[in-house]
């Protein structure tokens, strides 16, 4: 559950580097943007949402009317949802708040993005690479040479599938080609992002036409 958390920290602090953000459209973007977990519920969001704002992760920097509460499935949830929407409009209507990030909630996207796996972490590698634009390039390669070793390993456990029958075959042969297109994927990635980085230091080391006019 405490991995769970951090995950979901990682995409909601990530989220909100673009901007202020409500609820609702967090979880729309979730959904949109991170696949990984984009089954996110409203009772998993909003307890997490003021986690990191007692934190000092977030802030509420405005509130907007809205006809009423959301149904998050969940007491935790129902009662986070119900502080998230303490405001009041002068029509009567509650409101609802819009966080936005501050300077320690970039300090922790950021410790939370460099964290080392833990375990297989096939859950949390999309979410990652999706932010991958907040990594140095060496970060970046290192993320994807990290998956790669993960799906390496797995793929020598898959073993010997020749003594299975024809059914528990066919399992085991599509389980081996999901890894072995995912390699070939991480391979193409891992050359885009050494090429670009070759390119990046290669800019660095050209001289600018005033460091080469004499004084």
């Amino acid at each position: 559950m405490r991995y769970i958390g951090h995950v979901l920290d990682l995409a909601i602090l990530g989220l909100l580097g673009d901007g202020p953000l409500h609820g609702y459209e967090i979880r729309r973007r979730l959904r949109i943007q991170l696949g990984s977990i984009s089954s996110v519920s409203f009772g998993s969001l909003y307890p997490a949402l003021a986690r990191l704002e007692k934190s000092g992760d977030v802030v509420v920097v405005d509130a907007e009317p809205q006809s009423g509460p959301p149904a998050t499935g969940s007491l935790s949830g129902e009662r986070a949802s119900q502080r998230s929407l303490r405001l009041v409009s002068p029509r009567g209507r509650r409101a609802r708040k819009a966080y936005q990030i501050t300077d320690q909630g970039r300090a922790s996207f950021a410790s939370l993005l460099n964290a080392g796996p833990q375990g297989d972490d096939s859950r949390s590698f999309g979410l990652r690479w999706s932010f991958a634009r907040y990594l140095t390039p060496n970060a970046r390669i290192s993320l994807l040479e990290r998956r790669r070793g993960q799906l390496v390993a797995r793929l020598d456990e898959a073993g010997d599938s020749s003594e299975l029958d024809d059914y528990a075959k066919n399992v085991i042969d599509h389980a081996v080609d999901s890894i072995q297109r995912d390699i070939a994927w991480l391979d193409q990635l891992i050359a885009q992002e050494t090429a670009r980085n070759a390119t990046h230091n290669q800019d660095l080391a050209v001289p600018t036409a005033t460091e080469n006019t004499p004084a």
